[in-house]
């Protein structure tokens, strides 16, 4: 097995305890707290009383996210969103409200144990507007220019392969179409070893990019107007951050 598929693998291992934590009574888990978020800088504390509103308690429970993306995406009626890293649904299902009744959201997860309780919670919210879809996110099981915006949750920071995300982030949406994501980004002085020593690559710390790390690979992918804004830390010299970006329109100059 290499590095990389170490990585995933330890990934999805992670997040199906924390799927079947709230799903199977007689799981237990010594690694995933009974909340399944941490304190105030990771979970549904990120999310506002108003979008908890006729959310299903267990899309909340399973928030794992470091950030609220749905809130900074500017989603529109009849856009049809992608999330990547979907977990249990929360911002799937936050993001079909947005968009509508004439858009649509997909949520991309690799674990089944998240897509079964995710698919459960769509279908407790009422959602007809949604699709939630099995695949990883170095590659994206949807076709060219066929999504507005994506989002994610902290999850771009747990992959092995972060240049193959954001080069098929780029292929799957349309020209003009943009990225608001939140993620864990470290400043730019700390070395990769700094990074590991802050925390684990499954709980979102060792595998961060810095600032000028993501700065980079969505400019090397074509992106514009990308942008890092830090939200709250959470480790030391590491944030959550809102990171936005733009596909160039069609006959746009870069």
């Amino acid at each position: 097995m290499t590095e990389k598929s170490e990585i995933t693998e330890l990934v999805r291992e992670r997040y199906a305890a924390a799927a079947l934590q709230l799903t199977d009574v007689s799981s237990t888990s010594c690694c995933v707290p009974t909340d399944l978020g941490n304190g105030t800088v990771f979970g549904s504390v990120l999310y506002t009383e108003a979008d908890n509103v006729q959310l299903p308690e267990e899309a909340l429970l399973a928030s794992l996210g470091c950030g609220n993306p749905t809130a900074v995406a500017d989603l529109r009626a009849g856009e049809t969103v992608l999330d990547l890293g979907s977990g249990g649904g929360i911002d799937v299902l936050l993001s079909a409200r947005r968009v509508g009744p004439t858009g649509f959201a997909y949520g991309l997860d690799m674990t089944d144990e998240m897509l079964s309780l995710a698919r459960a919670n769509a279908v407790k919210a009422g959602a007809s507007n949604v699709k939630f879809i099995k695949g990883q996110i170095e590659a994206i099981p949807l076709a060219d220019d066929s999504v507005n915006v994506i989002i994610s949750n902290c999850v771009i920071n747990l992959s092995a392969d972060k240049n193959a995300v954001v080069s098929e982030m780029f292929r799957v949406l349309k020209p003009g179409g943009r990225l608001g994501i939140s993620d864990v980004v470290a400043e730019d002085q700390l070395s990769a070893e700094d990074r590991v020593a802050r925390g684990s690559y499954t709980g979102c710390i060792a595998g961060a990019l810095t600032n000028r790390e993501y700065l980079d690979a969505l400019a090397a992918a074509g992106f514009v107007d990308a942008s890092v804004e830090y939200t709250h830390e959470v480790a030391q010299e590491m944030h959550g951050a809102i990171v936005k970006a733009v596909k160039p329109a069609l006959g746009a100059r870069s």
